[in-house]
């Protein structure tokens, strides 16, 4: 199987050059990996029915003979009409396909025929369009339906599988060992590749899919724990002395329980024999700053230096006031480093860092820059960690010598996806809000009612506040959505003429963006027109109201992230979702948000609506996609999969085993795959 991975898909007989780019457009580019390629979906054809009982409008499988030929009838717009009928022996139907020649031939008259389609139905008669079928004498009882693309049909994907397995060695080797197939009933390799592919029946797909699931999972969790026992080398930063309570009784107001709880988590890492590698994950407002803060207090006391990444310039400066604000006072030097900062600046701050003078470095991507030194780098922190690679942390860790790592993220993950997510990580989750913030009101209106939503902004702008309006593209869409720039100038001219309105969108250069953040944290705009760049932006108290036009294009985390925008300070805030989408999905997402702000129900409802695949709304950064495996069904298997891994890694900690050198080789190559 292993030298599969690597054979050209061109290797199979049939596939030219011509329909290997149509099979590299499904990302299928080896034999391999055409192997891995699974149905989507199955059609039974093991329990044919009657012409008469055939449930209307339903995919169904019938068994009836051919009892007057195919003949064509040309129709209006240059189509071919072609008809035919069958009869099952008490009732008939007609069959119809268009411009379709070639099933004149192929369905003869007297002979008898598995169909697979719709059936619909009126007073006068039954029909059939376009079915799938089948000689009835040698139909497959349930026949695989692949993911397909413009010229290549499910039919030919299941042909070119045909000729793949046809290359599976005899005996087949099995990368999970017969004890551990045993203990959890799985089925062997062979049997679930023939099976996933073409199955003897509905029982053995399920057969074949928990065993393949299982070795998905398994191997990715036996890498995820490699891994994360790689990144775990002897620390050479190992803290002597505990200041969290010293840092505590610095801050103006009384940690919560839950911060408390992953600072302890924390200091019990920095303080052991390895390197930390943690994540603290934390709902919008719930105080995870504060928990880096104390972190990198104690990291300073003891003599080493920290580092604070964050994916925006405005998001570095925003920390850097606060920790500078905190710690500075305390005899502990704060600099920021971006791509902005003046070059005598840059060299002045570079310098600190290097002479060990600089405590802790702010930053953004500019902490990766060559010239970058630290003198003793002890701890890295990394802000909104959905938004850096794998690689890019990496590359920040590699400014020091195995320094302990810190990941922070605002957003809320079910924490069954966080266990497959950040699978290297250990997990520290802020659950608790600081006291005496507010719950912020949220609505979900239509678009009539646009004026109310406008006469509501402008008392809450007479009143001194500000407001972000969330617009979900930058020009002219489909649909008719609005621009930024389009709507901003609607704005001034008519809905909410005589207050400032201001337009930011990710196609503004840095330091555009960078003076319209801060001229509306000054209180200088009174409404910001914004895409997404907001939603990781300034903390600005002042702003009260996030209204989001055509909410119903966001996903429940994102309208979360944006909502949190809002209710920064003392006054009461609120969030207006726009829509106009009736569908029962949409109206059910935000009234979910209407209901609860709490972000990891929130999420936890995001992913069962819209599934793993789309709730980063791309695919997360680093890590390999799974092929079969389903993160909102198969937790079950996960559980299982994670366990087995445990006791695997326990035994064998390298899988140098003979019998776990298998799965050794599939976990090298699914981590080549993701570094690829």
């Amino acid at each position: 199987m292993a030298s599969l991975y690597t054979m050209d898909i061109r290797n199979l007989k049939g596939v030219g050059e011509k329909r290997a780019a149509f099979f590299r457009k499904l990302g299928v580019t080896t034999v391999g990996a055409l192997l891995r390629f699974y149905p989507r979906s199955y059609e039974d054809l093991s329990h044919p029915c009657e012409i008469a009982g055939a449930p209307v409008g339903q995919p169904c499988a019938v068994r009836a003979r051919v009892v007057r030929q195919l003949a064509g009838t040309r129709i209006r717009g240059g189509m071919t009409l072609y008809k035919g009928i069958a009869y099952d022996g008490t009732s008939s139907f007609t069959l119809t396909f268009f411009n379709n020649p070639y099933v004149v031939s192929m369905l003869r008259e007297g002979e008898g025929y598995i169909f697979y389609g719709r059936v619909t139905a009126n007073f006068l008669k039954r029909e059939m369009v376009a079915p799938e079928f089948y000689p009835a004498d040698s139909c497959p009882a349930v026949r695989p339906v692949y993911r397909q693309t413009k010229g290549l049909s499910s039919r030919v994907i299941a042909g070119t599988v045909r000729e793949a397995l046809l290359l599976l060695p005899e005996p087949m080797k099995d990368p999970i060992p017969e004890s551990l197939r045993s203990r959890y009933s799985l089925c062997p390799l062979r049997f679930a590749m023939e099976n996933i592919h073409f199955p003897a029946s509905m029982e053995a797909v399920e057969t074949a899919r928990r065993r393949l699931i299982f070795e998905e999972l398994l191997i990715l969790q036996l890498g995820l724990f490699l891994l994360k026992g790689k990144n775990r080398p002897p620390s050479r930063f190992q803290l002597r002395r505990d200041y969290t309570d010293e840092f505590f009784s610095l801050l103006p107001f009384s940690p919560t329980q839950a911060q408390r709880r992953a600072v302890r988590e924390a200091m019990a890492d920095l303080m052991g024999g390895s390197c930390m590698n943690r994540l603290i994950q934390g709902d919008v407002g719930s105080g995870k700053t504060a928990v880096a803060a104390a972190l990198c207090y104690s990291v300073v006391k003891n003599g080493f230096q920290a580092a604070l990444m964050a994916p925006t310039e405005i998001l570095a400066r925003q920390h850097f006031g606060v920790l500078s604000r905190l710690l500075e006072p305390a005899g502990i030097r704060v600099a920021l480093l971006t791509g902005s900062i003046p070059a005598a600046r840059r060299k002045t701050i570079l310098s600190g860092m290097e002479d060990g003078t600089v405590g802790l470095t702010v930053g953004t991507h500019a902490l990766f820059s060559k010239d970058v030194r630290f003198c003793r780098l002890g701890l890295v922190v990394t802000d909104e960690q959905h938004r850096f690679g794998v690689a890019q942390r990496a590359a920040l860790s590699a400014k020091g010598s195995h320094p302990h790592l810190l990941v922070m993220s605002a957003t809320p993950i079910p924490r069954t996806l966080a266990l497959m997510i950040y699978g290297d990580l250990d997990l520290s989750v802020l659950d608790e809000l600081p006291p005496g913030r507010r719950e912020i009101k949220t609505y979900a209106v239509t678009s009539d009612k646009r004026g109310r939503v406008f006469s509501f902004l402008k008392k809450r702008l007479a009143e001194g506040r500000q407001c972000y309006i969330v617009c979900p593209a930058i020009e002219e869409g489909e649909g008719g959505v609005a621009s930024v720039e389009r709507y901003a100038e609607k704005l001034r001219s008519e809905w909410l003429r005589g207050f400032p309105v201001e337009v930011l969108h990710g196609r503004m250069k840095a330091r555009e963006k960078e003076d319209v953040m801060r001229r509306f944290s000054s209180g200088e705009i009174g409404v910001l027109v914004s895409t997404t760049v907001v939603e990781v932006g300034v903390d600005v108290p002042n702003a009260t109201v996030m209204v989001v036009e055509n909410a119903e294009r966001y996903g429940l985390s994102q309208l979360h992230q944006l909502r949190g925008r809002v209710g920064r300070g003392t006054h009461q805030s609120y969030c207006i979702l726009i829509s106009d989408v009736r569908s029962r999905e949409a109206l059910a997402r935000l009234q979910i948000m209407c209901r609860t702000s709490n972000g990891f129900r929130i999420a936890d409802e995001d992913l069962r609506l819209r599934g793993p695949g789309d709730f980063f709304g791309q695919r997360q950064h680093g890590l390999p996609s799974l092929k079969i495996a389903d993160m909102t069904t198969d937790m079950e298997v996960m559980r299982q999969a994670q366990a087995a891994a445990r006791s695997i890694l326990e035994d064998d900690p390298a899988l140098i085993l003979p019998q776990h050198r298998g799965m050794r080789a599939e976990v090298k190559q699914l981590f080549q795959t993701m570094e690829d």
